[in-house]
């Protein structure tokens, strides 16, 4: 009885022992530090461990990373103080905290290079070619004997690129015209390459003489191109990469990704505004201006915008001057701005709140959500409105990211992604740089 009641006696002062320790301070701080962690190549971070002792830290590779100013492998602490951490170079190192012999915590540090953007807020015009050519639709031509679709007879779908008709790759739908002309005149069928999705299928089309036009056709209807307006989001003058809209471009009736053959982005100016209301988001109206000067190309469509290369540095800039970008674990809710044009040309600052910030551990649009608080761009548009996707995310001097949709019952809010998935598909970061971090 004595023996059974010490036990319990004993087991109860180790679970109150326990659950002190859990919950103390060090615990809470060791618990806490991530397994990794990410910095910029010139940065400062403080950890905390507030372990009442003193040990050593090892850093295994001193010339990434320095701790207290010093940069030898083992460095001996006073864990109740914060170290201080800096970045030298790019590379990778580990932290590991011992007392005595005892390990008590270890972090591997990825130090990324130093990237440095200007970020844009301007308004641009867009023109798009794909590469081949976009099936919309299907239709049937009456040949005097009956009424057909050779293209759906043949089996291409909706939303099929068409980019080689005989052996031949095709731009434009003035090359379609000659092509179908050519083979219905010999009546020989025009074999063709068609992208589906991310497979590519031969398929044989044989074209029908429309009776009233006398013209042969393939019973499709085609699209070549796209236009509009949207915002410039970043220019990173050492490669003079640029990134906007931070959403996917997607064709109007088949709703899948524009496939990019060649494009242009060149100014554009805003002329007016329709307000967003719940259940209508409105729109910026904007004109092309001065189409004649190119201001770059575009060479990638991804879901995080389009992105290319420009001639010079952006025009009408709030900043002259490249700033920091943040990583995602760095954006914090609270206050920020957003650039983006109401009117003309003019770039302006507006103020906004990131309510909420998502964790992703891989690339996704969806990274915070924002909520416009400026009076002033509330009565001018009601919050966020069509062509204000990629407006800069600014956040303590840094850019942190870029609007990319709204909220249909609620125009004062939308979502926007982060900056480091736009850098990559820019070609600013390699891929897998400035990949997140799994839960730790």
């Amino acid at each position: 009885m004595m023996q059974r009641q010490k036990r319990t006696w004993i087991g109860s002062l180790l679970l109150l022992f326990t659950a002190l320790l859990v919950t103390s301070t060090p615990f809470q701080d060791v618990t806490s530090l991530p397994k990794e962690m990410r910095m910029m190549e010139g940065s400062l971070k403080q950890l905390q461990l507030s372990v009442p002792a003193s040990g050593t830290l090892t850093n295994s590779n001193p010339d990434i990373l320095q701790v207290n100013g010093q940069g030898s492998r083992e460095v001996h602490v006073d864990f109740r103080h914060p170290l201080q951490v800096a970045s030298k170079k790019v590379g990778e190192t580990r932290l590991q905290w011992k007392v005595g012999s005892l390990p008590i915590k270890e972090i591997k540090v990825n130090v990324l290079p130093d990237t440095k953007v200007i970020p844009g807020g301007q308004s641009i015009g867009v023109k798009l070619q794909t590469a081949g050519v976009l099936v919309v639709g299907h239709h049937l031509i009456d040949t005097g004997k009956e009424k057909v679709s050779p293209g759906e007879t043949a089996g291409i779908k909706v939303g099929d690129m068409i980019v080689k008709m005989n052996d031949m790759y095709i731009h434009d739908m003035n090359e379609v015209k000659k092509l179908v002309h050519e083979a219905g005149e010999k009546n020989q069928p025009l074999h063709l390459l068609v992208v589906r999705g991310k497979e590519k299928t031969n398929l044989v089309l044989q074209p029908a003489k429309d009776q009233k036009e006398n013209q042969y056709r393939m019973g499709l209807y085609i699209r070549d191109s796209a236009a509009g307006v949207g915002t410039l989001t970043f220019y990173e003058p050492k490669s003079k990469a640029y990134g906007a809209l931070g959403h996917v471009i997607s064709d109007v009736d088949t709703g899948q990704a524009i496939v990019v053959g060649d494009g242009q982005i060149v100014q554009a100016s805003v002329t007016s505004i329709e307000k967003g209301q719940s259940g209508n988001p409105g729109e910026k109206y904007a004109r092309f201006y001065n189409e004649s000067e190119v201001l770059g190309n575009i060479t990638k469509n991804t879901p995080f915008g389009i992105f290319g290369k420009m001639k010079d540095k952006p025009k009408k800039t709030k900043w002259q001057e490249p700033i920091p970008i943040a990583l995602a674990e760095q954006v914090k809710e609270g206050p920020a701005k957003i650039l983006t044009v109401v009117n003309g040309q003019e770039v302006e600052e507006f103020s906004i709140e990131i309510v909420n910030v998502v964790k992703q551990h891989f690339p996704a649009t969806k990274g915070m959500i924002i909520k416009v608080s400026d009076k002033r761009l509330l009565d001018k548009t009601g919050g966020i409105v069509q062509g204000m996707s990629g407006s800069p995310i600014i956040q303590d001097g840094k850019l942190v990211g870029a609007v990319t949709h709204v909220f249909v019952n609620d125009p004062t809010s939308g979502y926007g992604c982060f900056i480091e998935w736009m850098l990559q598909d820019a070609g600013v970061a390699e891929k897998n740089t400035f990949n997140q971090l799994k839960a730790s």
